[in-house]
This record gives structure tokens, C-alpha cells and sequence, in this order.
């Protein structure tokens, strides 16, 4: 019997890493490290040479979403890549998931590389991360790209929080993290195939991949936790721009097709006074899943 459940063990551990090795990987000359910032553990992959770019990811991915987009700016740009606090290989503190404190953990991140002005761009809870970073250290930022997702208190957001499939925002709390206990592939497909033009467009490999690094002890509270925040992200939101005005730097506002499509750049006007929309074609809201080509094509030229 011991035997048997050796031999189960490894299997599934084989499973795993098969898994979690399946995603598209990053260039070979990237490396990896972790930073220690404002109370956090940010695990980080570097590589390129130029001027630099972070890529910042959102819920239900980590930062190795981005290795496609990695790949085509590394010959001409720095690509720093973060997993946020709390997410992927990152550690999960107790608190901070407000995003002007990630703001801070990516201050200190740029600080350890020892790299001052940077490009942002970002999708999904990224989009709020470096809004936060790009109000406080607006001299910092040349361009900022924003991939279908809005941001707390800017613009329509009241409106948005209406759209009945966005119930997750206020799920979380110890009944909720010991229902989903487990059962983190289940909560996952929910996201990946409601917010999919095509559900086939996210693939086994990345699903799987993804409920692994979710699955990890604390990483559903820390999830959670990220949504739990919203409240006082508007806040801090509406306080930046009353105080800063808006962002002057250029900024890109890409929506999917099939999900917020040219509503990006309503949302963005409200908060930037130099902002190209654009759309990209049979995709919801996992574009560099979904449309990866379209994708790195409108974040490249952009950045170019």
C-alpha cells in the first residue's frame, strides 16, 4: 500500500511540473530573482537590454502570462516582469493588497534593479497596480499600456460594478476560501470561460498551470484580498487625480472584442489626457491568450 501511495505522489508531482513546464516559456537569457520590499517577497524575471518595460499580470494568471510579449521586446528593451504580491511565485503577507501599496512594491522593485524610468504595460489587476505607480512617479513612467480591465473610481466605474458578472468583487472571506479549497481549477474555469471570446482560446496547459500556483497555500486568500481592496482603491484613486490631475504620458487603452472593446479608452479619458484606443479583434478579456499576435503587435508598435 505504502508503495502504491508513493508511486500516486510521484505521479502526480510528475503531473504537476509537466504542467507548469507546458506554458510558453520565457527567453533563455532571462533570469530570475526575489525581491525583498515593503514587507513583501516579489519574485521577478529580467532579461532584454534597453530602455525598460514592466509587465504587469492580473487575476487568474501570474507573470508568465507575459513570456510571449517577453520575447518580441527583449532585443530592445529591459522586460522586467513581477509576479504581484500575493500571486504566483510571490509571498502572500498578511495585507497591502491595496494597490498604492503595490505602487510601493514596485517602487522598491525598480529600486533593487537600480532602473529609474520605465514603460508600464499591464492587464487586469496590473492596470490598477500601475495606476497607482504611474500617479505617484508620473516622471517615472514614458508610456503606459492598459489591457482590458478598469480601475477603481476612474471614469464608469460605478456602472461597471452593476455588470452581474463581476459578483466576484465582494466574494471572499473564510467561508468562501474553505469552499474553494481544493476546488481552485473549478473557481478558475469560471473566470477563463466567462470572460473568453472562445473558452477553447485558453488553453489545458495554461489552466492547468495557473490552478497549480493558485492552489498554493494562502494564494486564494491573498485573491481575494486583491478585490477586497477596490473600496480603498477608489478612494486613493480619486485623491491621486484631485491632487495630480491627470496622467500626461501616452497611454494605450486596449479592450477585447468581446469584452470591454473601445470601452478601455472611455475609461482611461477620464484619467489621461493622451490616449490612443484600440481593439483587439476576437478576443475577450484574456488578450495574450486569445489573440497573443494582435496583441504583441498594438503593445510593440506602441512602445516603439
Amino acid at each position: 500500500m505504502k508503495i502504491k501511495i508513493a508511486a500516486l505522489a510521484l505521479g502526480l508531482s510528475l503531473m504537476t511540473t509537466a504542467a507548469l513546464a507546458a506554458v510558453p516559456p520565457f527567453p533563455q537569457d532571462f533570469t530570475t530573482r526575489t525581491i525583498a520590499t515593503n514587507g513583501a517577497k516579489i519574485f521577478v524575471r529580467v532579461g532584454g537590454h534597453g530602455p525598460a518595460v514592466v509587465l504587469l499580470h492580473g487575476y487568474g494568471e501570474t507573470g508568465d502570462m507575459w513570456a510571449p510579449l517577453a520575447a518580441a521586446l527583449e532585443a530592445n528593451h529591459t522586460v522586467i516582469v513581477p509576479d504581484l504580491r500575493g500571486m504566483g511565485l510571490s509571498d502572500h503577507p498578511a495585507g497591502g493588497y491595496d494597490k498604492k501599496t503595490q505602487g510601493v512594491d514596485l517602487n522598491g522593485v525598480l529600486e533593487a534593479l537600480k532602473i529609474d524610468k520605465v514603460a508600464l504595460v499591464t492587464h487586469d489587476i496590473g492596470n490598477m497596480v500601475g495606476f497607482a505607480f504611474a500617479e505617484e512617479h508620473p516622471e517615472r513612467v514614458t508610456k503606459f499600456v492598459l489591457l482590458d480591465a478598469p480601475v477603481p473610481g476612474v471614469g464608469p466605474w460605478e456602472e461597471i460594478l452593476k455588470n452581474p458578472l463581476l459578483w466576484h468583487f465582494r466574494f471572499g472571506g473564510p467561508d468562501m476560501e474553505r469552499l474553494v479549497a481544493g476546488r481552485e481549477r473549478i473557481y478558475l474555469d469560471r473566470f477563463w470561460n466567462e470572460f473568453s471570446a472562445d473558452p477553447k482560446n485558453f488553453d489545458e496547459a495554461s489552466r492547468q498551470h495557473y490552478a497549480a500556483l493558485y492552489a498554493r497555500p494562502g494564494a486564494m486568500h491573498s485573491g481575494f484580498e486583491q478585490f477586497h481592496a477596490f473600496d480603498q482603491d477608489a478612494v486613493d484613486n480619486k485623491a491621486f487625480m484631485k491632487a495630480n490631475g491627470p496622467l500626461t504620458m501616452p497611454v494605450l487603452a486596449l479592450g477585447g472584442e468581446k469584452s470591454f472593446g473601445p470601452e478601455m479608452a472611455v475609461v482611461m479619458r477620464a484619467a489621461a489626457s493622451n490616449v490612443t484606443g484600440a481593439v483587439v479583434p476576437n478576443a475577450g478579456h484574456w488578450l495574450m491568450e486569445e489573440n497573443p499576435a494582435a496583441t504583441v503587435k498594438l503593445v510593440t508598435d506602441f512602445l516603439n
